[in-house]
C-alpha cells in the first residue's frame, strides 16, 4: 500500500488511526456501555526538567488543533473490519461519523517561566487540559502524546539525525527474535515522530523476514499503531488499558467489586476468549486476581448470557487468554500468576504479555523466567526502539520525554491508579488512599528486594 506526503519527513499525525489499537477497543466499550459519562483528563510530565519554548508549544497547538480535521477514510474503515473483526458493527458505524473537537475538549496551556515577553524563545512548561464525554474525548491521549515529544525533539533538542534508526532496529529485532522471543512494538505514544516509528517497523519487519529464512522460533506479531499495521498489511496488536478499569470504579465508587465489573462488561461487548489479554495492576495485582477467579457473570441479552446449568460455570481467569505485566517486579510477578493458576486448578498453558519498559536483555531475561514456570510470554517494546537517539555533538544519549496522560475523573468523581509499582500511582492523593485503606492494601516488597517496585493486600493473592 502507498502513502503519498508532501515531504519526506511529514510531521504531526497522519491518519485517524494513527493510534494504538487499545484506544479503539475501549472506545468501541464505552460506546457500548457508558456512551454519556463525563469524564476528564490529566497530563503529567515525568520529566520536568525537559521544558518547552513558546514556538514549540505555537507548533503542538497548531498540531491540535488540526487532529479535528481528520475522519475515517474508506480504505481504514475496510481495514478494520477485515482485520478487526471483534470490533463491533454499531462501533464501526459510529466511527465512520466520528470526528474530534479539540477546540471545545482541550485546552492547551504554557507557563513561562521567569518573565514573559511573548518571544518564540521564552522557556516553560506546557499542560493540556482534556474534557468531555468519555466516548468522545477517550482518542486523544495517544496522538497528544506522540505530539508533545514531536515538538520538544522538533525544537528543542535538535542534534540528532534518522540516520542508522531502521539499521537499528533490525538488528534489535534479530537479537530479541533470535532468543525465540514474541515480539511487537509498542512505541506510538512516545516516539521521536511518525517517521521514525515507521522507519524502526521497517527494521523490526526485514528481521522478521531474515528470522523466517533462518529457521528462527522468534516472531514479530506486529505493531500497536493501528496505521502502520495497514500500511505494512498485519493485524494491530492491543486490548485495554488501566483507562478502562479506572473509568469504571470512578462511574461506580465501587473500588471493591471495580474489577469483576470491568472484566463482565468486556467480555459482554466482545465475548469469551477475544482480546483476551488481561491487565492486572490498576489497583494492585492481588486485588485483581480476587476478581480473576471469580465465575463470569454475563449481562442479561449478551453473548453467553444463557449457560449450561448442568456444567460449573467458567472464572475470568480461564476465558482469558493471558495477563499484561506493566509494573512491579517481572520476575515476582511470573511465580506469583504461577501459584494463582495452579490455585485455581487451570492447566491450560497462559500467555503473560510484557510491556513496562523493556529492552533486549529485559526481554530475554523474562522469557527464561516465563519459560520456567510453563507461561508463553510475548514483549510489547517502546520507547527503547521508538526513541532511541545519540545526540551527534556527544555521542550522549538523547534522553525521551516521560510523559502521561491518565483518567482523572468520571461523572466528577476522581478516577485513581494503584500501580504495582509505587512510582507509578496516579489521581487524587485522598482517594488513593482512601481506596489502598479500603482493599487492604500494604505495602510489601517483591522477592529481590527493589525499594521501587512493591505491592500487597492483607491476604494472600491465591486466597481468593
Amino acid at each position: 500500500m502507498d502513502f503519498n506526503w508532501s515531504s519526506d519527513y511529514p510531521e504531526g499525525v497522519l491518519s485517524f488511526l494513527d493510534t494504538d489499537l487499545y484506544k479503539l477497543t475501549m472506545q468501541n466499550a464505552v460506546f457500548q456501555h457508558y456512551p454519556d459519562v463525563h469524564v476528564t483528563y490529566a497530563f503529567t510530565n515525568r520529566t520536568p526538567e525537559k521544558k518547552f519554548s513558546r514556538k514549540a508549544f505555537t507548533w503542538l497547538c497548531e498540531q491540535i488543533y488540526k487532529l479535528g480535521h481528520i475522519s475515517l477514510k474508506d480504505e481504514e474503515l475496510r481495514f478494520l473490519k477485515s482485520h478487526c473483526t471483534y470490533l463491533t458493527d454499531a462501533y464501526l458505524g459510529f466511527l465512520s461519523e466520528f470526528r474530534l473537537s479539540p477546540r471545545e475538549q482541550l485546552k492547551p496551556i504554557f507557563n513561562p517561566i521567569g518573565d514573559d515577553t511573548g518571544a518564540d524563545d521564552v522557556i516553560g512548561d506546557i499542560h493540556i487540559e482534556i474534557s468531555g464525554k468519555w466516548v468522545d474525548t477517550i482518542l486523544y491521549e495517544i496522538p497528544l502524546l506522540a505530539l508533545t515529544s514531536e515538538a520538544y525533539f522538533k525544537f528543542m533538542d535538535t542534534d540528532w539525525t534518522y540516520d542508522g534508526q531502521e539499521e537499528k532496529a533490525f538488528q534489535k529485532g534479530l537479537r530479541i527474535l533470535e532468543a525465540g522471543c514474541t515480539l511487537s512494538e509498542f512505541g506510538t505514544r512516545r516516539r521521536r515522530d511518525y517517521h521514525t516509528q515507521a522507519l524502526v517497523f521497517r527494521g523490526l519487519v526485514n528481521a522478521s523476514k531474515k528470522a523466517a529464512e533462518q529457521g528462527l522460533s522468534g516472531k514479530l506479531t506486529g505493531t500497536s499503531n493501528v496505521h502502520l499495521a495497514m500500511r505494512f498489511n498485519l493485524a494491530p496488536i492491543g486490548t485495554v488499558a488501566h483507562e478502562w478499569f479506572m473509568g469504571i470504579a470512578a462511574i461506580t465508587n465501587d473500588y471493591e467489586n471495580a474489577n469483576e465489573e470491568a472484566l463482565r462488561r468486556w467480555v459482554a461487548c466482545f465475548g469469551e476468549g477475544v482480546l483476551g489479554i488481561a491487565l492486572t495492576d490498576t489497583f494492585g495485582t492481588p486485588a485483581f486476581l480476587k476478581s480473576f477467579s471469580k465465575p463470569v457473570r454475563h449481562l442479561p441479552g449478551t453473548t453467553g448470557a444463557t449457560t449450561d446449568a448442568t456444567k460449573p460455570p467458567r472464572s475470568y481467569a480461564q476465558i482469558f487468554t493471558g495477563v499484561r505485566q506493566d509494573s512491579g517486579d517481572p520476575a515476582g510477578f511470573v511465580k506469583l500468576m504461577h501459584e494463582f493458576y495452579d490455585s485455581q486448578g487451570i492447566k491450560d498453558k497462559k500467555t503473560i504479555v510484557f510491556s513496562d519498559s523493556l529492552d533486549i536483555e529485559k526481554c530475554i531475561e523474562y522469557k527464561r523466567v516465563s519459560d520456567e514456570q510453563g507461561f508463553q510470554s510475548s514483549f510489547g517494546v517502546g520507547t527503547y526502539l521508538t526513541n532511541d537517539f545519540t545526540q551527534l555533538s556527544t555521542g550522549k544519549k538523547s534522553v525521551p520525554l516521560n510523559i502521561v496522560i491518565k483518567l482523572n475523573s468520571a461523572v466528577g468523581n476522581p478516577a485513581v491508579k494503584i500501580s504495582d509499582n509505587i512510582g507509578k500511582n496516579t489521581g487524587d492523593s485522598a482517594k488513593v488512599a482512601e481506596v489502598k485503606k479500603l482493599l487492604g492494601y500494604v505495602e510489601k516488597e517483591w522477592e529481590g528486594g527493589d525499594e521501587t517496585k512493591r505491592w500487597g493486600t492483607g491476604e494472600s493473592a491465591t486466597n481468593t
